[in-house]
């Protein structure tokens, strides 16, 4: 940014962030047509990038992990989805229409299309159990999955074990 224009934009950041509750950078880089949806807590970093149609819904954050001067935010690519309360962490790329579920915390790249959810959020399959794509509301969370099947496993050893 020329030196001239830092303290406007600087200024010009501060007031918004308090007019909306959203906060991004006088150095990132916004696409066009970048959504931001009930933008109440959206932090968007200095070196963050984010493409063209990208709905960001609240309380997502694209945040750094470094105090150095170098590239530490996250880049998002066109048609992505950020769900709310997404966390995304240091110079990681989210694919072209990747989806990050609400909720997760993303700390490595998603590849293009893809869906990530949970803390640390991992790939998911979108299709519910009658084969239908889900919609990004209704995403599966891993955990929970596991600890279905862990509790199944358990109630089958306890059949097992009263015979």
């Amino acid at each position: 940014m020329e030196e001239s224009l830092f303290f406007p934009a600087r200024l010009l950041s501060h007031i918004s962030r308090g007019l909306t509750g959203i906060e991004i950078h006088p150095d990132a880089k916004v696409g066009k047509r970048v959504f931001i949806d009930h933008g109440s807590g959206v932090v968007i970093g200095e070196t963050a990038e984010v493409g063209d149609d990208v709905p960001i819904y609240m309380g997502v954050v694209l945040g750094g992990t470094d105090l150095e001067k170098t590239k530490r935010h996250p880049n998002v690519k066109s048609g992505a989805v950020l769900g709310s309360g997404a966390i995304l962490l240091g110079p990681i790329t989210i694919g072209k229409g990747a989806k990050v579920g609400a909720g997760s915390v993303v700390i490595r790249s998603v590849p293009p299309e893809a869906t990530v959810v949970g803390i640390p959020a991992t790939k998911a399959t979108l299709l519910s159990p009658s084969g239908q794509e889900l919609a990004h509301n209704k995403l599966p969370y891993p955990a929970l999955l596991a600890m279905g099947r862990i509790f199944d496993r358990l109630d089958r050893l306890e059949e097992n074990s009263k015979r």
